[in-house]
């Protein structure tokens, strides 16, 4: 007998499931599941896929890692409707690596550049 619940097989004289422990009716249809129903999250719990993050780090910031952060951002939806939640979270966790590189080297370089324009400015005060 298969558990309405969760779907667990059960033996035909079994009262409650095995595996949720929610009561079995007696002379229910045993049927199969047709297809998987994914995974079914906890209430409460979320994964952030960090994509509006990622394309502005990448429009931005810096181009170069900005793509791998958008690869990953738009994973993790899809390894979540596929019923795999550690995937979509280690793609989120990747997906906000990437979105921080993209940050660090985009501060960096306007850091940079705005240093040697101060430079270029003191060096032409100097000349005069």
């Amino acid at each position: 007998m298969f558990c309405t619940q969760c779907g667990a097989n059960n033996p035909d004289t079994a009262a409650v499931c095995a595996q949720c422990g929610r009561g079995l009716q007696p002379g229910a249809l045993a049927t199969t599941p047709s297809q998987p129903t994914g995974v079914v999250l906890p209430p409460g719990t979320t994964v952030q896929n960090y994509l509006v993050f990622a394309i502005l780090t990448t429009v931005f910031c810096c181009l170069p890692a900005g793509i791998p952060a958008i690869i990953y951002a738009a994973q993790v939806n899809s390894k979540l409707q596929a019923g795999d939640l550690a995937g979509a979270q280690l793609a989120s966790k990747n997906a906000k690596m990437w979105c921080l590189i993209a940050l660090g080297v985009g501060l960096a370089c306007t850091a940079m550049w705005v240093m040697l324009t101060m430079l270029g400015v003191l060096g032409s005060l100097s000349r005069h």
